[in-house]
């Protein structure tokens, strides 16, 4: 589960994203428009620009500005900066590596093995999306150009059942509706 750090990150990245032709953003702006905590986002865009993804600039006509264009900043970087590891145990964390103590044998292990694949998959989406990229889910989301509505997918009728299936034209999880056959 990604941290409030983490998310407030994020969303402080699209709102500078979205003001960058405006110059430099005053925290105040974005704790109001974004519904944050003004200090907790003091802390986190301290944190962000410690890491290079922003730049801030002093004075009356000051604030912050992001240091990289959108499309360079990836969610993989930001969750590192923010929230610590992408793996969801430690002993198979790329950055942020522990032994898991509760597996006599992690090596061997099927559970071990089963989030080395979640972190694989978090980790190719994670770092192949930039916060121009989420900019443009947003956009198309506020357009109602989604061809899968979430209320479709959690359909209550009996006759509709959810399976997903792996789309072979990008290789990312798809949703695929499939009727039940009726009991005789």
């Amino acid at each position: 589960m990604l941290s409030k750090k983490t998310i407030y990150a994020m969303k402080a990245l699209v709102a500078l994203a979205k003001k960058q032709d405006e110059g430099p953003v005053m925290i105040s702006r974005v704790a109001e428009d974004e519904h944050i905590p003004k200090k907790f986002l003091e802390l986190i865009l301290l944190e962000l620009r410690n890491a290079g993804i922003l730049y801030s600039k002093k004075g009356a006509k000051g604030g912050y500005l992001l240091a990289k264009d959108p499309a360079e900043i990836k969610l993989s970087q930001v969750l590192r900066v923010t929230g610590g590891p992408i793996a969801l145990l430690p002993c198979v964390s790329l950055n942020f590596y522990q032994p898991c103590d509760e597996f006599e044998d992690a090596e061997t292990s099927g559970i071990v093995d089963t989030f080395v694949k979640v972190r694989e998959a978090s980790l190719q989406i994670l770092s192949e999306t930039s916060i121009a990229d989420v900019m443009e889910r947003e956009r198309i989301l506020k357009a109602g150009q989604k061809k899968v509505k979430p209320e479709a997918l959690k359909s209550k009728t009996p006759e509709v059942a959810e399976t997903k299936v792996k789309a072979k034209s990008n290789g990312k999880i798809a949703p695929k509706i499939a009727k039940k056959k009726p009991k005789s």
